[in-house]
């Protein structure tokens, strides 16, 4: 009886419910998610990599500017002014008012990088709503939509951000809502033409006959099957917004004094180029890297969600295969 009872016994374990040890087992050899695979796939893009840090090191920098630097950047002191760099005390030495040019830059990474992300946000916000109802309801909604992105379009951007900053003034939050205004068409078109084609998936026509409604359709399923690529032209607004603020701060037009941005640095060391060249360098080269980082950062989430990248990728490590293969003459 104590044999048989044993054997029950150890049937019985083999049957009840798997133990913690075999759960965390199972839950070790799940796959990764979409998340997962997009960073394992991004990390391993040493241009986005670059990019990325570069980012990371202007809002580190930009955000502990009160730690790095012992200078205000509005701080005039016209005994020293037109310093070369490390006279001192100054790293970057001094402006044509005495002003300290790393903490001026410093200080200028703020509201760029806020200017640049928010008008990026703006933007994606806009152009997806709009997008998304252009594309899903079609019609004549989609008709009025278009018409007004084909307007917009028709009209050069730099103009229409010109005009608006002369008529609204120069404060930075009517900034942000002017180049907001004046850039979000390509999402809007990318949206629309998305969900032009989710529109007519069977998860979709599934939603509608268990009675979802058409605005928990759009937002609850079609905008998260189409988050990547409005993602990867985020990420490329943001460097066009830092761009476009620079211009219009060059041009009198921006954040004006005694405020600090990098395109407004650049118009006041216009006047010095001969006596000081560098004061034009510095800031020029800080819009270039930024961008520069914002663009491969944007190049390197493309290529981690294009699949033809593997493709790609593979037809390559193939044809290498065969060419080995063929050179040892097996």
């Amino acid at each position: 009886m104590s044999a048989d009872n044993s054997r029950l016994s150890s049937v019985s374990s083999g049957l009840g419910p798997p133990s913690v040890g075999s759960r965390k087992t199972a839950d070790s050899k799940r796959p990764p998610g979409p998340w997962a695979l997009l960073w394992k796939k991004f990390s391993h893009n040493p241009y986005a990599m670059s990019g990325l840090g570069v980012l990371l090191f202007f809002v580190i920098a930009a955000l502990l500017a009160p730690v790095l630097t012992e200078y205000r950047p509005e701080s005039i002191d016209l005994m020293f002014a037109n310093l070369k760099p490390g006279a001192g005390g100054h790293l970057m030495g001094t402006d044509e008012l005495g002003r300290d040019i790393l903490t001026r830059l410093l200080y200028s990474a703020r509201i760029s990088l806020m200017i640049g992300f928010s008008v990026a946000f703006a933007s994606v916000v806009i152009g997806a709503v709009i997008g998304a109802i252009s594309g899903y309801f079609g019609g004549w909604t989609d008709t009025v939509f278009m018409r007004i992105v084909d307007v917009m379009n028709s009209v050069p951007s730099l103009f229409l951000n010109i005009l608006f900053m002369a008529i609204f003034g120069s404060q930075i939050k009517y900034m942000i809502l002017i180049l907001a205004l004046t850039s979000w068409m390509s999402i809007a078109r990318l949206v629309r033409g998305t969900f032009l084609q989710l529109r007519e998936m069977q998860y979709v026509e599934a939603a509608r006959a268990i009675g979802v409604s058409s605005w928990g359709i759009i937002f609850r399923h079609l905008l998260r099957n189409a988050s990547f690529p409005i993602i990867v032209n985020a990420t490329l607004m943001v460097g066009g917004a830092i761009l476009s603020e620079s211009a219009l701060s060059y041009l009198g037009l921006g954040v004006q004094a005694p405020a600090a941005s990098w395109g407004l640095m650049l118009s006041n060391a216009q006047e010095f180029m001969l006596i000081d060249p560098m004061q034009a360098v510095y800031p020029g080269l800080c819009i270039l890297l930024v961008v520069l980082a914002v663009n491969f950062i944007g190049d390197g989430i493309r290529d981690a969600l294009d699949p033809r990248q593997q493709v790609t990728k593979s037809r390559r490590r193939l044809d290498k295969w065969r060419k080995n293969y063929s050179k040892s003459g097996i």
